[in-house]
């Protein structure tokens, strides 16, 4: 059975070992570095609240199951998670941990402009985060005009859509159904389905709108549209191993469709 299939026992798809920039030693690296690998960045906090189900490195789980899938299909280098963010909507739950915006754009651009330093020219990033996407996309608008390598990024809210229409909850957003059935396919033992609840909190009576409105998860229920009594938006007791296998293979066929019309050459 290949890395990437599914299996009806649920476990993690196999760890690319050599994929993984942290096992190698650094001539190695260089060589890579050299020969024009296309390095993948991925962003996936590590200690971040998804409700009382979900452990707290969810997105770092997600961050680096698709990039295994990826280096199971084609070529690549991958750089460590960057596993700390901005994540305001979280920083008061226990264990969450959160950056400012300047200093998670800081982060971000000595991290990838010291890959661009050492050499790399081929660079994507797959962020398994929302509110990391609008710092992100500075830091790479500025190394474009900085360096003149373009930074190429993914962002988990825009992958794997047409497998979402599997999903039965009634609206989602985090620790819901689908990114329970994700981590209950990567790695069940963390899953305390059990505890799992619908949580819609007051958002099914949000008005539908065009405009942008900043959220702060609170378990007041006064608290309106923020409120979320679990730290959850969405059903996850609907959540299964294969609606989260579904999803991720998605995930992985697009990440590796739009690597390879950016750089074809790399198979």
């Amino acid at each position: 059975m290949s890395a990437g299939s599914w299996n009806a026992g649920c476990r993690p798809m196999t760890e690319i070992h050599d994929a993984w920039m942290e096992n190698l030693a650094w001539p190695e690296v260089a060589r890579r570095i050299e020969d024009g690998v296309t390095i993948l960045v991925p962003i996936g906090a590590i200690s971040k609240e998804h409700g009382h189900h979900l452990p707290l490195k969810t997105d770092y789980l997600l961050a680096r199951d698709l990039c295994n899938r990826v280096a199971a299909q084609m070529p690549v280098l991958i750089a460590p998670v960057v596993c700390f963010g901005y994540y305001p909507a979280f920083r008061h739950y226990p264990g969450s941990q959160h950056l400012s915006p300047d200093s998670f754009q800081a982060l971000l651009h000595e991290i990838i402009g010291g890959l661009i330093g050492q050499g790399a020219e081929r660079l994507a990033v797959v962020n398994a985060g929302v509110s990391t996407e609008a710092p992100l996309r500075i830091v790479v608008r500025e190394l474009y005009e900085d360096t003149g390598v373009c930074v190429h990024s993914a962002d988990i809210r825009t992958l794997g859509r047409k497998a979402e229409a599997g999903l039965s909850q009634k609206l989602g957003g985090h620790g819901d159904e689908a990114e329970t059935s994700m981590i209950l396919r990567i790695a069940p033992e963390l899953v305390q389905m059990d505890r799992a609840v619908e949580d819609y909190g007051n958002a099914l009576k949000a008005p539908k709108t065009v405009f942008y409105q900043p959220t702060v998860f609170s378990s007041d229920p006064e608290s309106g549209a923020d409120f979320s009594a679990t730290g959850v938006r969405g059903d996850p007791s609907l959540a299964t191993a294969k609606k989260g296998e579904a999803i991720l293979s998605a995930m992985a066929e697009e990440l590796v469709a739009g690597l390879r019309a950016l750089f074809a050459q790399d198979g």
